[in-house]
């Protein structure tokens, strides 16, 4: 190792012990500090500096805060107040951040739901936070008719937010910006006293069926997190952030528009992501930072290659998912010097990022944790002859359990059965408590760092798999199947596909003795119109029975080595294509096109 690495480490280490004094301990829950507080600042602060680039569209900082002060008071013309929780459906575009904030203002909170979720997923969402209004955007219009003579007697009324257009409100709603447009532009009151305990939002986790988690994230952990991503991503007020993940997630939302909120710095938001489109953006807008996912990054890659790609104003990326095979590629390729690779997760009490720029690694944390042996065919931790969880040796997969604590509080779900299940009491002696992340790290060499351990992602675990950048809950997914007439018991399960980031999810199925024969057609319809599309399984495995436990648990360690292998297998395999709506069966010719990474999931 070269002198000028050695001096640029112990720099970096400098900056990382910094940041832990200044987040641990955490400030404490009394202080008065919030979001639109530092939007209100920045407005003072450089109020004509640009905050937001959309579609053409440009909001100062002056612009902004006095939009949401708008929209503001008009929630309070409502009765809309503190403790109050006010459902959000709408694509990422300007309305969807204005009315965050506009809400924080005033300590309400916002639950934020995912556009993808029609019927009974998005009523239990708007139902399960107990929201008292629902403020929609006119491309969600039709998603909110279907459902909202099932919402709860707690939603007082529906309101309508255009989407640039002149377009009304239908007659069974009130329009946000009609309530709006006569409102002042001053700052509330309310917000001087606003909190780091209120909930800053809702965020829903495994929202794939019927039966989603709200994760309650508070001022305090939101700021905290944006606060160290933002020292991580070396963000100031010069920075411009190009975001183009749906801001109903906590990536998008808290690391990069967060960002924004505490630093002051320029977002460029997309309402969805376009591979083909993403270079000429970022030059045009001369972006300097990108929230990424690892699944957009093997969009990018798949792109043509040019001789200029490395020719952009990107200095640095943020994100997650980023698998160790394309990191260096992708580097190089797109002339990153800094990729701040993180692990955390919207619920959880504990965080990870690459604060050293080290490659192919999550980074590090200040949290206590620990890595612990499971048995991934058995779904349940491994414990000693006296009951506490065992470590695992260096370089060994482990399940990451981190502890909980005053300085490492797991805020939970609305549930209180959901959170419980969450944490491993009695860990490593009598009394303690410790967050089950549900998935697998080990420790990585990243050569000379002081000795400071450095981890890397390898899989989740149990019943919870990632594909398209959502978590899939496969005992959800699977109570949806086992409603349609013909099956009898569905497993489900997350596979491999080549050239692809996650898992795919993959359904064995039993049928009813009086089935007959499998109505493919009448199936396929079923799991589209009951289940979002990153939710669907990609493979089906019909079988003669299904192997279960002493304790009737069904087995899934077989059924995941095999997989799709029709080499393997002498039951029949179905495969839903990219962009099909009918499943079929799988042919040699399309498996040696999934295995050589050429099937285009």
């Amino acid at each position: 190792m070269g002198v000028r690495e050695v001096v640029s480490t112990v720099a970096e280490v400098g900056r990382l012990l910094s940041l832990a004094r200044k987040l641990s301990p955490p400030p404490p829950l009394d202080k008065i500090d919030n979001y639109p507080l530092r939007i209100e600042g920045h407005a003072q602060r450089i109020p004509d500096h640009p905050m937001m680039i959309f579609e053409g569209q440009s909001l100062t900082w002056r612009e902004y805060n006095a939009r949401a002060n708008k929209y503001a008071h008009a929630f309070k013309s409502l009765g809309i107040g503190k403790g109050d929780v006010v459902g959000l459906v709408m694509e990422n575009r300007p309305e969807f951040l204005l009315t965050i904030t506009a809400l924080q203002k005033l300590g309400a909170a916002p639950s934020l739901i995912n556009t993808n979720l029609r019927g009974r997923q998005l009523v239990h969402c708007l139902n399960v936070t107990s929201s008292k209004f629902c403020v929609f955007g006119e491309e969600l219009s039709e998603a909110i008719a279907e459902v909202r003579d099932e919402l709860s007697g707690s939603l007082q009324e529906c309101l309508f937010v255009a989407d640039g257009s002149t377009a009304s409100a239908p007659n069974w709603a009130k329009s946000l910006d009609d309530l709006a447009r006569d409102q002042s532009e001053e700052s509330l009151p309310e917000t001087q006293s606003i909190t780091l305990a209120e909930i800053a939002y809702f965020l829903f986790t495994s929202g794939t069926t019927g039966l989603p988690k709200a994760a309650v994230v508070s001022n305090r952990r939101t700021i905290m997190s944006t606060e160290s991503m933002g020292g991580a991503m070396k963000c100031t007020d010069k920075e411009r952030i190009y975001v183009t993940l749906p801001l109903y997630h906590g990536t998008g939302l808290m690391l990069g528009v967060g960002n924004s909120w505490t630093t002051g710095a320029t977002i460029i938001v997309r309402r969805k992501f376009s591979a083909s489109k993403f270079l000429d953006e970022v030059r045009e807008h001369k972006a300097t930072r990108f929230i990424y996912i690892g699944e957009l990054c093997r969009y990018l890659l798949a792109q043509p290659e040019r001789p200029d790609d490395a020719d952009n104003p990107l200095v640095a990326m943020l994100g997650n998912g980023l698998r160790p095979d394309i990191w260096m590629e992708f580097k190089k390729r797109f002339g990153l010097e800094r990729i701040i690779e993180f692990y955390g997760a919207s619920e959880g009490n504990v965080a990870f990022a690459n604060f050293l720029n080290k490659d192919k690694t999550v980074g590090l944390t200040p949290m206590n944790i620990r890595l612990v042996k499971y048995d991934v065919d058995a779904d349940e931790i491994v414990r000693d002859s006296e009951g506490r969880c065992i470590e695992v040796e260096k370089g060994d997969p482990g399940l990451l359990l981190a502890e909980i604590s005053e300085k490492a509080v797991f805020e939970g779900y609305t549930n209180k059965e959901a959170t419980e299940k969450k944490i491993v009491r009695n860990a490593f002696e009598d009394g303690d408590q410790w967050f089950n992340s549900g998935d697998l790290l080990k420790t990585v060499d990243v050569g000379f760092a002081l000795g400071i351990k450095h981890y890397q992602f390898v899989d989740r675990v149990g019943d919870t798999f990632r594909w398209k950048s959502e978590n899939v809950s496969t005992n959800e997914v699977g109570e949806i199947i086992n409603g349609h007439p013909q099956i009898n018991f569905c497993n489900v399960y997350g596979v491999e596909v080549p050239g692809a980031d996650g898992r795919a999810g993959m359904a064995a199925l039993t049928l009813l003795d009086d089935a007959g024969d499998f109505d493919v057609a009448g199936f396929s319809t079923y799991v589209r119109e009951q289940l979002p599309a990153y939710a669907q399984p990609v493979f089906l495995r019909i079988k003669r029975d299904m192997d279960v436990t002493g304790t009737m648990k069904m087995v899934k360690g077989d059924l995941r080595k095999e997989a799709y292998d029709i080499s393997q297998v002498d039951e029949p395999i179905y495969v839903l294509k990219p962009h099909a709506d009918v499943y079929e069966p799988l042919d040699a010719g399309f498996h040696d096109t999934i295995k050589s990474g050429g099937a285009g999931y």
